[in-house]
């Protein structure tokens, strides 16, 4: 099995999306044996915004591209080609202000490229980033898994609908929450990595 481990916390070894994804990680080698992991920091090395240049590359065929436009596209191909290569997508996702990081969006923005990771069909767009198993390690300040602040978490149903679309339609999201509330910070994490059930 191949793990391609995403990381978009900034905040190192104080981050409990970065624990968590670790305690999954953990669980799949202990479960799977000569299991194999590429971390994808995008904290340490993010991706860049898109903007013309790069959107002009990523539209042009390959063999036509520039050498301007081959380094361009570079980091779209790069994160597409460790897509691929994953049987297991394990993705750190802190909340920050009801979304994800920036950093993991401009993934997301390098990694949906109609023709390559989904296409339009006559029945509508088909994903083609299938049969791959995803984990998103997600992390919190407040409860946002359920009661009156359930309507503000934008990070799982978003990474859902986008993966989905994808064709990474097999998807986990695994919680540490409450991590800035009385009464819940101290048991957060722990009750976070006894909910990891693969």
């Amino acid at each position: 099995m191949h793990i391609l481990n995403v990381v978009s916390s900034p905040r190192g070894a104080a981050s409990y999306s970065i624990k968590l994804g670790n305690a999954i990680l953990d669980k799949l080698q202990a479960a799977n044996p000569g299991s194999t992991v590429t971390t994808r920091d995008l904290a340490t090395s993010p991706f860049p915004q898109l903007e013309e240049a790069k959107l002009t590359a990523l539209f042009t065929p390959p063999a036509n591209r520039t050498p301007e436009q081959q380094q361009a596209a570079l980091h779209s191909d790069d994160a597409i080609a460790e897509l691929q290569a994953a049987d297991v997508i394990v993705i750190g996702a802190p909340l920050y202000n009801f979304g994800i990081p920036s950093t993991l969006k401009a993934w997301v923005d390098h990694i949906a490229r109609a023709g390559i990771t989904f296409r339009y069909t006559e029945s509508g767009p088909e994903g083609l980033l299938k049969g791959k198993k995803v984990y998103v390690a997600m992390s919190s300040g407040g409860v946002y898994s359920e009661g009156p602040a359930a309507g503000y978490d934008f990070v799982a149903p978003y990474l859902k609908a986008v993966l989905g679309f994808l064709g990474m339609t097999d998807v986990t999201v695994f919680r540490v929450e409450g991590t800035a509330m009385p009464g819940q910070a101290e048991i957060a994490l722990q009750k976070g990595i006894d909910s990891i059930t693969l």
